[in-house]
């Protein structure tokens, strides 16, 4: 006797819980640009359900992209880079991924080198000069 999915979650009592998995298991590997967009998704630290937010569709339209799709249409494409804020030639892998910056805040020091970025010219030199001389010293510390 075959017993319905469904009903096999009744009779474990548990719920169904769709962001926890959504669809069964890939049986064979997803297409080119839908393993680019799942990539850079999870890089920026978004989840299925937030980036169809911020594209203002739904969470089982990106998963199709990433999974399934074959043929992603233009526009789509488009919108995806332009929510995830990357181009479209990054996202369809024609162009290297240059942000592997970690999902969660900036650190003290990026924010620090962010703020070094809008000084001027010379004060970048000293400041460089001044990093140069601590990592030697500390190089001829190591040996």
């Amino acid at each position: 006797m075959q017993v319905e999915q469904g009903e096999k979650r009744k009779m474990k009592n548990e719920p169904y819980n769709v962001d926890v998995m959504a669809g069964r298991p890939a049986e064979k590997e997803a297409p080119l640009f839908g393993q680019r967009l799942a990539a850079v998704r999870r890089n920026k630290g978004l989840t299925q359900k937030q980036l169809g937010d911020k594209m203002t569709v739904k969470r089982e339209l990106i998963d199709y992209y990433e999974r399934r799709s074959p043929n992603p249409a233009l526009d789509f494409i488009e919108r995806a880079a332009a929510a995830l804020d990357v181009s479209v030639a990054e996202l369809l892998g024609s162009e290297p991924n240059t942000t592997k910056a970690k999902p969660g805040p900036t650190s003290q020091l990026q924010r620090k080198f962010e703020q070094v970025k809008l000084l001027p010219r010379e004060k970048q030199k000293f400041i460089i000069q001044f990093l140069d001389t601590v990592l030697d010293n500390q190089q001829k510390q190591k040996a």
